[in-house]
């Protein structure tokens, strides 16, 4: 691996748990953020990465009208069919690690947060990082949240929970965790103290 490498943080926490107000504060602090959320959207727009494999191995009936992956007809079929999401899975996570690194190589911040919904079930993420940031939060707001924010059913999104490692999993493998089960403020201020941790061990 090239020297130039950058001071890498892998970000992590399950569904609802709020990675995205976490990552979202370290970029308004400096850092370089690397999503692999955003990059598997890219993949699977219209005409993106992904699109034409997806297209080969379910058809037509999940590729939306505008081109796009149809994420509610595939959500519905990896939800009866666990086969599906693993199909899929192998046909996006080399497209995402390739261009995962491709962004982090290519980040100009003082490091990067590397945000990776999936870090402790993934292989090939963990061995990039420097040290693993688990957001967390009990597992009854997690659905709380979900349910607010995407109008899907419990079970949906137990299933979702299921799918993930466990809070216990995630916590194991954590250098660092961010309690989330307060206000946007404590999230804010414990950013801000693992910011100013993470710089001073980049710069060093």
């Amino acid at each position: 691996m090239s020297a130039k490498r950058p001071y890498i943080v892998g970000l992590t926490g399950g569904i609802g748990s709020g990675k995205s107000a976490a990552t979202d504060h370290f970029a308004a602090l400096g850092a370089s953020v690397v999503d692999t959320d955003r990059i598997a959207h890219e993949l699977t727009a219209p005409g993106g990465g992904a699109i034409e494999a997806i297209h080969v191995a379910f058809g037509d009936a999940m590729i939306a009208p505008d081109g796009r992956l149809d994420r509610a007809a595939m959500r519905a079929l990896a939800f009866r069919e666990p086969d599906a999401r693993r199909r899929l899975e192998a046909i996006l996570h080399p497209l995402i690690r390739a261009e995962s690194a491709r962004q982090c190589l290519a980040a100009s911040g003082p490091y990067v947060i590397l945000a990776v919904p999936l870090l402790v079930e993934s292989g090939g993420y963990r061995e990039r990082c420097d040290r693993i940031c688990v957001v967390d939060c009990p597992e009854a707001l997690q659905v709380a949240r979900v349910r607010a924010r995407s109008g899907l059913v419990d079970e949906q999104i137990r299933a979702i929970m299921a799918a993930q490692a466990s809070r216990a999993q995630r916590l194991a493998a954590a250098d660092d965790v961010l309690d989330n089960a307060g206000t946007l403020a404590s999230l804010h201020a414990q950013v801000d103290r693992l910011h100013a941790a993470y710089l001073a061990a980049a710069t060093h």
